[in-house]
Parts: C-alpha cells; structure tokens; sequence
C-alpha cells in the first residue's frame, strides 16, 4: 500500500501497517491518558490497597538498575583470573588497577578503573540457578522460582512503597525501563499491573527520543498543539455541560496527557537539551544515551529506573562480542557514575550492576560455540555504587579459576535487602495481595531461602 492514501499522510504503525497521522496523534494522547489514569488518584483511591511502611532512615531516594540480559561474564569484568591460563581467560588476560589499591578489574574497562572509589564489586554473588527465567526471578525477588506466589521485582515493591501511595507526585510513572520489558518474568508479580514498569520503547540514541505514549513520529509540538485547540472547538458536549464531575475528570487526565506530551513531563526524554560533550561521554549509543536518560529521571525524582541492556548472552564468539560490548558498557557505565557524583545525585541515588548470573569460567573452545561461555549461577559478580553503599570496596572472592564461591557467598535476597534497607523500606512489612495472605516484602527464616547475612562490610 502507498503511503499516500487521498492526500491523508500516512505513517506506520507498531506493526509496520500504515495508519493516518490523526490517528498518530490519537493512539500517542490515548496512550499518555491511560497510563495517568493507571496510575492516577481515581483509581488509586479506588484500589485501596495499604502502602508498605518505610522506615525513617532511609539514605537513598532512587535506584537505576543496569541489567545486562543474558548475563555478564564475572571473569573478564570484575573478577579476573589472569594466571588460570587461556582456557579460562581467553584473550583477556591482562586485568588493569584501579583508582583503589589492590582493586583490578578487566582490560576493557580503563574508564570504571578510574571510578572504583565510588563502587563497590561483590564476586561471591550465587543462586545456583542457570536458566534465564528463573535465575532473573530470583536475582530480582530473591525468592526461590516455583511457588505458588509470584512475587513482585525490586522495582515494583520500590514503585509501591516511593511511588503514588507515597505521595510521589510526578507525570513519569515512578518505574521506568528503558527500552523495552525484560520479558523474563511478571515484574509486578501479585501486586498487578498498577505496578509493572512503564517501558519506553524507542531508542534514546536516535533524535527524537520517540518515547510511546508520549512523542508521536513524523508530528510537531505545534501541530499537536492545533489539533488540541480543533478538538476544543468541536467539544461542544463539554461546552455546554459545564461542572460535571465525570467530564472534569476527564479534562484532568486530558491536561496531563498534554502536560506529558508538550509540558515539563516528557521533556525529560529530551536529550537534545543536554550538552553534545556530555551525550559524547555517556556514548552515542542506546546504552549510553539510556544511561544519560536514567539520571535526568532521577533527576526529576522518579525512584526507580531500569536500563534494560541486551547482547550478554554470549554462547557463541565471546570474546568479539566482547570487545564490542564491554567499551560501551565502560564508557556509559562510568561516565553515569561521574555525573551523578558531580550533580550530588549519587549519595542518593543506588546504581545497580548486575545480569541474572554470570558464565562458565572455562571457555568452550569446540564447536558450534568456537570460544563461547554458557550459563553459571554457581559464581557471580555485582557492582553496586551510591545511595549509602560504600565505594572502594570487594566483598567476597571467587576461587583461583572463578567456579566456586571461596568467601563470603552473598545470595541475591541479601543484595536486595541491603538496599531496602538503604531506601527505608521495611522488610518485614505486608506487601498487599489478592489473597490477603501474610506476605512480606522479604522472606523470613521460616521460607527456608538462603542468605549470607546484611551487607555490613559495604553499608
């Protein structure tokens, strides 16, 4: 079909299949409109589920996670193992100090060897689960997968207890993902769907930023703006009933989807108002320009904020993806680090590293992998930074040939209360459910899960 349909433009769709530029701009406003009335005070008061109490010494206000799908390789990022020879190390053999002393981290990360006063590296992360599914269920609930109950992500107990109930008042919905949802398990779990993420979609490298819901391709901020005062025109059941209560509900939700759409709300996705040495920095890239993305939420006070980073799911040629990868990651990774700290958002704001597990320590030189590493859950790292976690710092160790934990194993129920701790979140407080179930937001004793005890080394 012709994109020239009667004079009418036409643009594609999410599908590829054309559709006019009105209905462009219809799905854009209808999209922008529901995602305030999800989240917004009708339906809010209407839920009424209770909010889970925070504790009064709460350090950190935010959270971005960075969350490289498929699972980084712990032995060419954070934890190195140089003399366990080339069926381990591969090509990357020659691990780089870092800022602290004794601290080294792999080669292809020279821009975080400059940063690591700010963050601190676990090496004995471990669940011992090596399916995509259910390690990222557990390493984001800490909860073993296969209950009977779903439970919620780190982002959507965060949304519940610093988001609406809270009193968070900001457009931008308190638990962003850029780009797009990991797809891996229920983010929200039984909390239901007012607690999924708000996925952007789009590309923050490209200009503009085409956030759905709120940026329509193709339609200009004036453009948008006539159609507006068109559709004012033609209301004439608004017009003449002046005072409903429904109707001016209505115009609320109307306001805030344009607010999104043309106010301060959706220029926060507007990259072009930062400096082009600074978006040079992060890396004109999807990652790094999400990384940028991530702290100007902050900024605006959204409390959680998930870069959904893809391509670590290296069975096959490694170490070319590697050398791809790991100079992004370096690049966007420290240069979020630095911002922050230089803004004075990081003494607030948690950043954490980390993928569902790590991979296998010996490189799978035979084929069809041709120098591939597979899933391992025995053995991982993380990095967390900012938010009152210390800098500076290696909690734990891994053996000589990273496959087992040798000190300190920290299961990912323990990182996650480290930062509830953190945000002034209590662990033992009542997550709201369906079922009206004693469900808390972390395990007890009772649950039989495995944990290493707090932080205390890095808190």
């Amino acid at each position: 079909m012709s994109m020239k349909q009667n004079s009418v433009d036409l643009v594609p769709d999410a599908c590829g299949q054309p559709m006019t530029r009105r209905e462009a701009v219809r799905r854009g406003l209808a999209g922008a409109a529901g995602l305030l009335l999800a989240q917004g005070p009708g339906l809010r008061a209407l839920a009424g589920a209770p909010p889970v109490k925070s504790g009064t010494r709460a350090k950190a206000k935010a959270v971005i996670q960075i969350w490289l799908w498929g699972g980084p390789a712990h032995l060419d990022t954070f934890d190195p193992k140089p003399d366990a020879g080339r069926d381990y190390c591969g090509d990357l053999s020659k691990p780089i100090p870092t800022n602290v002393n004794g601290i080294m981290i792999g080669e292809l990360l020279p821009l975080l060897a400059k940063q690591a006063d700010k963050y601190s590296i676990i090496r004995s992360m471990t669940h011992g689960n090596n399916g995509h599914e259910t390690a990222a269920y557990m390493v984001q609930t800490g909860r073993p997968p296969g209950g009977r109950e779903v439970y919620p992500s780190v982002g959507a107990v965060v949304s519940l207890c610093k988001g609406y109930e809270a009193g968070y008042k900001g457009l931008i919905p308190p638990y962003v993902v850029l780009t797009e949802p990991q797809g891996r398990f229920s983010e929200a779990g039984f909390l239901g769907t007012r607690y999924k993420p708000f996925a952007t979609g789009g590309d923050p490298a490209k200009n503009p930023f085409a956030v759905e819901g709120i940026i329509a391709p193709g339609i200009s901020d004036k453009r948008q703006q006539d159609r507006r005062e068109l559709l004012h025109k033609l209301n004439t059941l608004g017009n003449s009933i002046k005072g409903d209560p429904q109707l001016a509900a209505l115009e609320q939700v109307e306001q805030q989807a344009y607010d999104m759409i043309l106010g301060d709300g959706g220029k926060v996705f507007d990259l072009t108002q930062e400096k082009d040495d600074l978006r040079e920095s992060y890396g004109r890239n999807t990652f790094g320009q999400a990384c940028l993305v991530a702290r100007r939420l902050v900024e605006k006070g959204v409390p959680y904020i998930t870069i959904n980073y893809k391509g670590w799911d290296t069975h096959k040629q490694h170490f070319q993806a590697m050398r791809r990868k790991l100079p992004e990651m370096d690049k966007g990774f420290a240069t979020l680090l630095r911002d922050l700290s230089e803004r004075g958002l990081l003494d607030s704001t948690i950043v954490w590293w980390s993928g569902e597990f790590g991979r296998t320590p010996k490189v799978q030189w035979e084929a069809p992998w041709n120098g591939g590493r597979s899933h391992y859950g025995k053995v991982f790292s993380a990095v967390v930074a900012g938010g009152g976690f210390k800098g500076g710092q290696v909690v734990g160790s891994s053996d000589a040939k990273g496959e087992e934990v040798k000190d300190r194993p920290v299961y990912p129920v323990d990182l996650i209360a480290g930062m509830y701790e953190l945000l002034g979140i209590d662990g033992n407080a009542r997550l709201p459910n369906p079922q009206g179930l004693p469900l808390t937001v972390l395990p007890n004793a009772a649950d039989g899960v495995k944990s290493g005890g707090r932080l205390k080394e890095i808190m």
